[in-house]
């Protein structure tokens, strides 16, 4: 099982959405700890990274398998 850690800039975004979609993301970052590449995962262009889509909102983060680590990069719309 990997272990989800997020920057304070991640977690700063996290604290400034509504609750529902807070919710939302909490439950997509639980289910990162299992599989940490779900099939609606992205590999990301041009840096490194995977990002993932929790309605209209994208989470970008990196993955260390060596570690079983995750560490969650930004979360905001789907336009940023």
């Amino acid at each position: 099982m990997y272990t989800v850690y997020l920057k304070r800039s991640a977690e700063k975004e996290l604290k400034e959405l509504p609750p529902k979609v807070h919710d939302k993301i909490i439950k997509v970052l639980l289910s990162l700890r299992e599989n940490p590449f779900p099939r609606n995962a992205k590999k990301l262009h041009g840096r490194e990274g995977v990002r993932i889509r929790a309605g209209n909102y994208r989470v970008l983060y990196l993955v260390d398998d060596e570690k079983k680590k995750i560490e969650v990069v930004a979360v905001g719309d789907r336009k940023f």
